[in-house]
């Protein structure tokens, strides 16, 4: 019988917290964006979002049973996939994973693994430690997205956080979002197609307006950018 131990390769650091005013359907379109142009986005963001787990509460994240200490190795490391995708966005949703293949227990062996969350499958690397000797009944190993998933509230809410009245800023106002898909697979390091935006008076030339922010994915499951399109 083997235990094994986790070392985790995604890590989600402080990005989202819970709270209070989940966003409304519909976008203020209260007559100051004729200044400079431009059309409210469809969905107003008014504060966090609830759904959002805060860092506090990650035991909700916890997904149970967890298998025996007599599991095998993939059980455990499926399981521990399923529980990964939900600590990066920190929303709770329908999960499942497999790895096809089996783990292949080789020092480096990396094996190919999906995770699906909500309906949106993501694919994972799981390398088995380079100092993995065989028939360790210890051992460590990597796991890690090869693809970055969005979720809508979690965008929200990085939208609100910084943006909105906790932000600090002085300068934005009716901040607004396209509808994003509940959950989608985005590659690394691209455009993910959707917009933001925020109401101030200094958008253009010197005058109010809106400013729209394309969102971005970085380079990991838990880095996106909002980038200033003027």
């Amino acid at each position: 019988m083997r235990s094994l131990r986790s070392v985790c390769s995604v890590v989600l650091a402080g990005m989202l917290a819970a709270g209070c005013n989940p966003f409304s359907s519909s976008a203020d379109s209260s007559g100051d964006a004729g200044s400079s142009g431009g059309t409210p986005l469809p969905v107003s963001i008014t504060g966090p979002q609830t759904d959002v787990v805060g860092r506090g509460d990650s035991d909700l994240l916890r997904i149970k049973p967890a298998p025996a200490a007599s599991a095998p190795v993939r059980e455990k490391i499926e399981h521990a996939l399923r529980e990964d995708v939900l600590s990066t966005v920190r929303v709770l949703g329908t999960t499942s994973a497999t790895c096809a293949g089996g783990i292949t227990m080789k020092a480096g062996a990396v094996s190919e693994c999906v995770v699906t969350y909500q309906g949106v499958d993501v694919p994972y690397e799981v390398k088995i430690s380079d100092r993995y000797t065989d028939g360790a009944m210890v051992f460590s190993y990597t796991k890690k997205p090869t693809k970055g998933l969005l979720v809508a509230k979690v965008i929200y809410n990085l939208m609100n956080e910084r943006y909105g009245a906790e932000s600090g800023r002085t300068d934005a106002s009716k901040l607004a979002c396209d509808e994003l898909p509940a959950a989608k697979v985005i590659d690394f390091g691209s455009d993910t197609g959707y917009t933001c935006q925020y109401w101030t008076k200094y958008a253009k030339d010197g005058k109010p307006g809106y400013v729209t922010l394309k969102i971005t994915m970085g380079k990991t499951s838990t880095s996106f950018g909002f980038d200033e399109v003027r």
